[in-house]
């Protein structure tokens, strides 16, 4: 496994390498320049060139990529054109409500998926199915923002039960652990939504394909009870597709905190990426994009070795 895991991670050198070059150079391709930030619509032309002399953007493109991939080879992932602060420090400061979200909404959606799909593979066939399947496919279809704003309205606006958005009251002295929960029920049941409406199906079909298993019926021909034959031998089996699922809602739950963040301006990586990219701070939107790149093979690596932890006949050499 440790062999396995080093080469994994060999191999992904040239993928990440890939990854900066495909990072930097859309990035540059999109519109303006971060010297408008610094220019006064009337500035001259000779005055644009020394405040782009100053950022380095005027140099040739290759040149500027070299620069950034030596400075990322050090470490260091730049300056904000627009706050001149460190890029990691930039980052590192809105990774942790994120992180915060995100770890809630998955454990949120995990919780209710899992159950329900065992309900459904259980109940085959019968209202109780038809039910969760149906909400699954709701979960899965209503837009992330349609939702967002059709809770604001619901619960915070009629009914006043819960904030609009932020992670603290303003002005609430900091707030406290109450304060932060109110603030995180309502974009976590937006983001958790869509992931627990897809897991349901998932773990629907494949408690489905467990149940009929021949062990499955010489569990219950032995006398087992029905929850632990669900407990201890169908679900165990039915974990693999179930791990890769969930690496793909891992480096998918990036892109929906983006639409979430900005919908309840919770102050995470998705509202900086909006803000980075309506302030063209291009050397913060490259940095988002490398840790969402990194997000995203740390997740297909832990889910290679969870499929070793959960099925030991799965062996890397």
């Amino acid at each position: 496994m440790t062999t396995y895991i080093v080469r994994r991670i060999l191999i992904s050198i040239p993928v990440l390498l890939g990854v900066t070059v495909l990072n930097f150079f859309i990035v540059q391709l999109a519109p303006g320049s971060p010297a408008d930030l610094y220019l006064d619509p009337n500035a001259s032309p000779d005055y644009k060139e020394r405040v782009e002399a100053a950022l380095g953007l005027d140099q040739p493109i290759m040149v500027q990529y070299l620069n950034w991939l030596g400075q990322l080879l050090r470490g260091d992932l730049g300056l904000s054109y627009v706050s001149r602060a460190p890029v990691a420090d930039v980052i590192g400061a809105r990774i942790g409500p994120t992180l915060l979200l995100m770890g809630a909404a998955l454990v949120v959606a995990y919780a209710i998926a899992v159950p329900l799909g065992i309900l459904a593979a259980r109940r085959k066939g019968t209202w109780a199915d038809y039910t969760v399947v149906g909400g699954a496919f709701f979960g899965v279809s209503v837009p992330n923002f349609f939702l967002g704003l059709g809770l604001i309205y619901i619960f915070s606006l009629q009914l006043g039960w819960l904030p609009t958005g932020n992670m603290v009251t303003i002005g609430g002295g900091g707030g406290g652990l109450w304060d932060g929960l109110r603030h995180l029920v309502l974009p976590v049941i937006v983001l958790s939504t869509a992931i627990a409406g897809n897991m349901v199906r998932y773990v629907r079909s494949s408690m489905v394909d467990a149940f009929s298993e021949d062990y499955i019926r010489t569990a219950h021909a032995k006398g087992l009870a029905p929850g632990v034959v669900t407990r201890k031998h169908a679900l165990r089996n039915a974990l693999i597709p179930l791990v890769t699922v969930l690496t793909v809602d891992l480096a998918g739950l990036l892109g929906g905190a983006i639409v979430t963040e900005q919908i309840f301006q919770w102050p995470g990586l998705g509202m900086l990426t909006i803000q980075a990219i309506s302030s063209r701070d291009y050397s913060v939107l490259m940095g988002v994009n490398l840790i969402a790149a990194l997000a995203v093979f740390g997740a297909n690596l832990l889910a290679d070795i969870v499929y070793a932890v959960v099925d030991p006949r799965i062996e890397y050499s």
